[in-house]
């Protein structure tokens, strides 16, 4: 047995009996009798080399002859004849490998956690029925269904999915569920409808519409929009260069409604009562025109941040018919390829960040909430009964109020105490969609108009779509349906009782920002703003200030690219940020209150070059001191009877620039009177103490960024045993490598399209879903490190050194 099967034993062992009965956050003990059964438990989970299965397989539903060919990195390359057999095989292989994680992250989205989990998720399943999800996702399904290719492709994914789990024992059961207690139910097209929409709520999700609310009653509109500007001075850098021409759009109809929320006007104080994704989730994507490497040819990359998880978010596949032949990552328990590239093209995807998830204040007639204002007039509401079943109880039913706007997600049966607030979520992505041939075109495109026509279909979350072609294209768009607003509509929480609040429709495709050639020879987007103020168009969302500008003027200075520059910039650990408000905060330090024991400290900053390489301590030194110094700044913010909303680092720095002396600095709660030099040298003093605190807390590690940052791969069930714990790598928040402490570059991949070996790529993970394969967390290493695999791309029937197993598929 090699030593990963092993380690995975035994820490196995110890987890069963030690941590799960302290920790284990997802379900109930299994029969330990069963679960350590040498013939059906665990142990069936400990895998060779070659865990691809029999070289002929017959499965039912399948229509021609086809084959999986395994290469050594367990990337399944799958030969069909038609589209439903690609799709049908996709289903089949993808659940293979990660049918548990499947059926957890499209549970979640259902709200159904519950189920095999018992009342400790009731709180998460509620939470997700109320923002709508599963509403969302049946829209999804009544749009998709209108389609034919579309219900064929989900149908035929999902035949695949379920051919899978029918062939499943108690033996080849994935082992969460014998560890859970659980067995897999049936897939259907509705399961990949919902895992769309709980990616769709990891990246539209984060919005601040309650602080925003609350923040402009406390200060005033003119001090919020100095604090929170909706386009930055001199330091924008938008995907769209500025000075770019935009077309005068079609007016909004007349109104003069001011959507700014009254400052002298007393309402009961707003909190978001519920939990939101990582507001950093983001990406970069870029792609090179030929003119500028030295090739000639665009290299495109990509590299998606969300969070970091065992399995990964992504599964790489090559799927190949007589029309089809693309390779890429692709999200477990949808068809397709999300980003990755064919014979023609290459494509891939950053979060827009513009706000599409609008809240609005809902006045009901009575406690009924049969009927609520609106112009005067009551109009009925719906309601949606969900019964939430709970494993070892009885069902919860919750009803869920629908207006006009959406769901009530927040009212008085979600948190007691509060009756007379009720608020409605307005969100794209309960507007029926069909993202899903976005995909299916992109993965047979051949050059820029198929792209174009490609991505029309795509609705919610915005993206980024990068793209290169063969023929030399190189172009992006920001593409999603985004709401036509007035000015300040949707960035406070909105009177739900009047039309003159609602949305007055959607910006069109050929208004939404791109760029095709730029003059300056690439194109890239980093979750920054997509323009300048010059666009047409009012929008608001939560923007990145410093990775696009770094990867910006990185590429400005390349003009013989090659890929493997390309790979040394998605792995670029330089911190502009630190770059831009350290000088500042060590020209405020007084070199007379610095202790003996301290300056070691200063030397280490003194000396810094500003890159967080894992083994550097001036890394960690810096961002220590840097957020006791911005929380000292804010801390009136903190401890408020109404949530409040924080400026993040960027806007804080730009203040601090700006308003040396600005009267925000001062906590306004003491007597004493804080300056930016007060603070800059108790923060100094704290973070000294703090670095000693974590030495003393961790005596068996050096004091190091890798460490402090403490990286780590969890498993889905946040098993320790299953997990990756303190991996000893560079980067950082808002810095090009974002690698954080839960969430990071979840898929590198630089790719020169048309050109044979060309393409590379690798993901924090493996492709096996089972902790106890070699094939689990294979790959790691090799991103830690920035090192990347050669994607193979096979041919029909080719011989390849780097073929692991063939397996041959008859109907």
């Amino acid at each position: 047995m090699k030593n990963r099967g092993l380690q995975f034993i035994l820490f196995l062992i110890l987890s069963v009996l030690v941590f799960i009965p302290m920790q284990f956050r997802i379900g109930p003990l299994p029969e330990l009798g069963a679960f350590f059964n040498p013939f059906n438990g665990f142990w069936q989970q400990a895998e060779g080399r070659n865990p691809a299965g029999a070289e002929k397989i017959s499965l039912k539903g399948l229509q021609n002859e086809a084959s999986i060919v395994y290469d050594d990195r367990m990337v399944p390359h799958i030969f069909a004849q038609n589209d439903h057999d690609v799709y049908f095989i996709q289903g089949y292989v993808t659940a293979s490998q990660r049918l548990f994680q499947m059926d957890l992250q499209t549970r979640v989205a259902a709200g159904r956690v519950s189920e095999v989990v018992g009342e400790k998720a009731l709180s998460l399943d509620r939470e997700n029925r109320r923002l709508g999800l599963g509403y969302a996702a049946e829209k999804s399904i009544e749009t998709i269904n209108k389609n034919a290719l579309a219900k064929l492709i989900m149908e035929s994914y999902s035949e695949g999915v379920n051919t899978y789990i029918n062939s499943l024992t108690r033996k080849t059961l994935p082992l969460e569920y014998k560890l859970m207690g659980f067995e897999p139910e049936q897939w259907s097209p509705m399961r990949s409808a919902l895992l769309l929409k709980y990616m769709a709520n990891m990246l539209t999700g984060y919005e601040t519409d309650f602080e925003n609310t609350n923040t402009v009653k406390l200060l005033g509109y003119k001090v919020f929009n100095d604090i929170f500007p909706l386009f930055p001075d001199s330091l924008l850098d938008p995907i769209i260069p500025v000075g770019t021409a935009y077309q005068t759009p079609d007016t909004l109809p007349p109104g003069d409604y001011n959507f700014k929320p009254a400052e002298n006007k007393q309402e009961e104080a707003l909190a978001y009562p519920f939990n939101r994704p990582e507001p950093d989730y983001g990406s970069n994507n870029w792609a090179v025109h030929g003119s500028r490497t030295a090739s000639g040819n665009p290299i495109l990359c990509n590299d998606p941040h969300l969070g970091m998880n065992l399995p990964s978010i992504w599964f790489e596949v090559q799927m190949h018919t007589p029309e089809l032949n693309v390779y890429g990552a692709s999200l477990p328990g949808a068809p397709c390829i999300i980003s990755g590239f064919n014979d023609s093209i290459a494509w891939g995807i950053t979060n827009a960040s513009m706000d599409v998830k609008d809240w609005y204040s809902i006045e009901f007639r009575d406690n009924s909430r049969k009927e609520y204002l609106f112009d005067g007039n009551w109009l009925k509401t719906e309601s949606r009964i969900e019964e939430i079943k709970i494993r070892g109880s009885e069902s919860v039913f919750d009803t869920v109020i629908y207006t006009l706007h959406g769901p009530v997600s927040f009212d008085k049966t979600y948190n007691e105490g509060t009756e007379t607030i009720n608020r409605a979520l307005k969100w794209t992505a309960h507007e029926g969609s069909n993202e899903l041939l976005t995909f299916y075109n992109l993965n047979r495109g051949n050059n820029y108009h198929d792209y174009r026509e490609a991505i029309s279909w795509f609705k919610c979350p915005g993206q980024n779509f990068v793209f290169a072609s063969a023929a030399g294209d190189v172009a992006i768009t920001q593409q999603g349906k985004f709401v036509h607003r007035y000015p300040d509509q949707g960035r406070f929480v909105m009177d739900g009782s009047t039309s003159a609040t609602l949305w007055k429709g959607f910006i069109p495709d050929s208004a939404n920002p791109t760029i095709k050639n730029p003059e300056r020879g690439w194109v890239s987007s980093a979750n920054q703003h997509p323009t300048d103020a010059s666009y047409p168009y009012w929008y608001t969302g939560h923007y990145e200030y410093f990775r696009n500008r770094r990867i910006n003027e990185q590429l400005s200075n390349l003009d013989h690219a090659k890929t493997d520059d390309m790979m040394d910039l998605q792995n670029d650990n330089y911190n502009l940020y630190a770059a831009e408000i350290l000088p500042l905060m060590l020209a405020q330090l007084d070199a007379n209150e610095i202790r003996s024991q301290e300056r070691h400290l200063i030397n280490q900053l003194n000396e810094w070059s500003y890159f967080n390489d894992a083994e550097q301590k001036a890394p960690a030194y810096f961002q220590i001191w840097w957020e006791l110094f911005f929380n000292s700044i804010w801390d009136e913010f903190e401890g408020n009877e109404r949530r409040l909303i924080k400026p993040d680092w960027f806007q804080t720095i730009r203040y601090l620039k700006n308003h040396p002396e600005g009267e925000l600095i001062d906590n306004r709660k003491t007597p004493e009177t804080e300056s930016i030099k007060s603070l800059v040298s108790a923060s100094f003093h704290n973070m000294a103490d703090s670095v000693e605190n974590w030495k003393n807390g961790n005596p068996a590690k050096e004091f190091n960024w890798a460490h402090y940052k403490h990286t780590t791969l969890t498993h889905l069930t946040r098993l320790p045993a299953f997990s990756i714990d303190d991996i000893e790598n560079g980067g950082g928040k808002s810095i090009v490598n974002a690698t954080s402490h839960n969430w990071g570059p979840s898929w590198r991949m630089v790719v020169s399209p048309g050109v044979s070996g060309q393409a590379f790529g690798v993901y924090p993970g493996g492709q096996s879903g089972n902790p106890g394969s070699r094939y689990y967390d294979n790959f790691v290493d090799f991103w830690v490190k920035g090192k990347y695999y050669n994607l193979l791309i096979l041919k029909p029937d080719e011989q390849h050194q780097r073929i692991l197993h063939i397996t041959r598929l008859t109907p």
